[in-house]
């Protein structure tokens, strides 16, 4: 038997304790048949197969993305991206700009922008954009997705005012003397305004899909971990569309929302053909929102907030809710992943963890929190001793990094993005982006787990110095992490024969680089099942 294809003259990282490093790769029917010296994969060739020759540049595993919104992130490259805009000036031009080529009564949406990270930090408002949207309904999301950001036109057509009652797990932010809406909406009081946005077109998924799976290739992502099914189960028959055509150059770990577990197990009873592209990864809940919405349930109030400790997510309620879906999800056999950003919120879940544990007796289920941002001390421990996993996205670093003390204080930082202390307290680790809230690029979240360094440039020592990371234990949590997190540690997240030929070319020793140089890192090519989806 001769492999399909060889490259040959590689520094390759393997991801495997037992031969870390080798220079080439024997790759047939999709999977790795060989690795190791050039001169015992060159024996194995024939004329047929084909060779690619690495020229001594470094060969990864393809990257796992623990945490992703794969079509949110499709469709934000393909309208008005706001995440490089640095103030309020620049924000208002950027929307006046795109409003231009809008036609009236069309919507206009995207989002990325942070205005933590403006020149003067404040909340935008309505104002700013209303005389020249008049006509044109605006929805802009913020960079972590807990924030809406609308003009008087799409405030009208949901029916906020100042008589509107917020709703549960949300707040409609209002004008302290008028109580008018300002236009800024926060979590649950989100879903207001997109219940009024046409669904778009089954040909518009399709550019969004195509444009996230190129940008993915471009990142070396060969394989994610999403949050599907925001709207109507579009993303999702996205998805299976792709599938089925064989368009798919991603694998995808599709995880629904917890509220419709029921769902996702009538999908498997019925036989969906999952394969190594797609697969039905098990439900997404949520117990609070984020810091930088003020939303996140903390164990003490706010600094900047002192009469307000957060929000528990409307997932919560009524009370015992969610303790009954992850019960009855983990007895179906469905993998469980939570959201829990504050650290009243991660000693909640754990508690419901704990419990649903004690219910269902021991098994492999993998229990996961979906960022474990802020955490109590003991906590670290008992995630640890209950085998729950650590689902972390270190790109927030760079941002979170510039204002959490102001809302939090130095002493509650301690445990924020606590890499260091979890891998010591034996916390399984997995590292994604959360896409589109942070760059899909993982050489960015590599360089911040190392560095610490925020985006203000205000820590060159590192924010919470003692949290960082080698580059051996982050590319350890962006492979094979990954793969362990969606049960898949026996088909991919390293280089070992047997496994799919996920792989990827970069441009430089990343093992030797400087931590300055992963930034300027690019992947040069990204193979998925032998395939090259991608080259620059």
């Amino acid at each position: 038997m001769r492999p399909d294809c060889i490259i040959i003259n590689a520094q390759i990282w393997t991801g495997e304790s037992g031969y870390p490093h080798a220079q080439a790769i024997a790759i047939k029917d999709r999977r790795i048949m060989a690795i190791g010296t050039n001169e015992q994969i060159q024996a194995l060739a024939s004329w047929q197969t084909k060779l690619l020759d690495a020229a001594g540049n470094f060969v990864l595993p393809g990257f796992i993305d623990n945490h992703t919104h794969f079509m949110l992130g499709g469709f934000q490259l393909c309208s008005l991206d706001l995440r490089q805009v640095g103030s309020k000036e620049a924000f208002i031009q950027a929307i006046a700009a795109r409003a231009v080529s809008s036609a009236n009564g069309q919507w206009l949406t995207g989002g990325g922008w942070n205005n933590d990270q403006w020149t003067q930090p404040q909340m935008p408002v309505k104002e700013w954009i209303d005389v020249f949207t008049a006509d044109i309904p605006v929805y802009l999301a913020r960079s972590d997705l807990h924030i809406g950001f609308v003009n008087s036109a799409a405030l009208r057509l949901a029916g906020i005012d100042a008589n509107t009652s917020n709703p549960s797990g949300g707040v409609i932010d209002r004008h302290p003397d008028t109580g008018e809406p300002t236009g800024i909406l926060k979590d649950q009081a989100i879903k207001l305004v997109q219940r009024c946005i046409p669904e778009p077109s089954k040909d518009y998924y399709d550019q969004a899909m195509e444009a996230a799976l190129l940008h993915a290739g471009k990142m070396g992502i060969t394989s994610v971990q999403d949050i599907t099914a925001w709207q109507d189960w579009k993303d999702w028959e996205t998805f299976v569309r792709f599938q089925q055509d064989h368009k798919l150059t991603v694998r995808i770990y599709a995880r629904t929302q917890i509220s419709e577990w029921e769902k996702q197990l009538a999908l498997k009873e019925q036989g969906f053909a999952q394969d190594d592209w797609l697969r039905l990864g098990g439900v997404k809940g949520f117990v609070d929102g984020s810091l930088g919405s003020g939303t996140a349930f903390m164990a003490r109030p706010y600094d900047d907030a002192p009469s307000s400790c957060g929000l528990l997510a409307d997932q919560m309620f009524p009370e015992g809710i969610m303790q009954q879906r992850i019960a009855a999800a983990d007895q179906a056999g469905l993998p469980v992943s939570v959201h829990a950003i504050g650290d009243q919120a991660n000693h909640v879940l754990l508690d419901i963890f704990e419990a649903v544990i004690q219910e269902n007796g021991p098994k492999d289920r993998r229990f996961r929190i979906e960022h474990a941002q802020h955490l109590l001390p003991e906590d670290i421990r008992r995630m640890a001793r209950l085998g729950v996993l650590a689902s972390v996205q270190p790109g927030h670093v760079f941002e979170d990094g510039c204002w959490a003390a102001k809302r939090i204080g130095e002493e509650r930082c301690r445990t924020t993005y606590a890499f260091r202390s979890l891998l010591n307290a034996g916390v399984p680790l997995s590292f994604g982006t959360d896409w589109p809230v942070v760059p899909l690029n993982p050489f960015q979240g590599i360089y911040t787990a190392m560095t610490r360094h925020t985006q203000d440039g205000r820590h060159p020592g590192g924010w919470v110095p003692e949290k960082k990371l080698t580059m051996d234990c982050c590319l350890q949590a962006y492979t094979g992490g990954g793969a362990y997190a969606e049960f898949a540690e026996t088909h991919k997240g390293s280089l070992r024969v047997g496994k799919l030929a996920d792989l990827i070319l970069v441009s430089r020793d990343v093992l030797e680089a400087e931590p300055e140089e992963l930034r300027t890192t690019r992947v040069l090519w990204t193979m998925a099942g032998g395939k090259m989806v991608y080259q620059e």
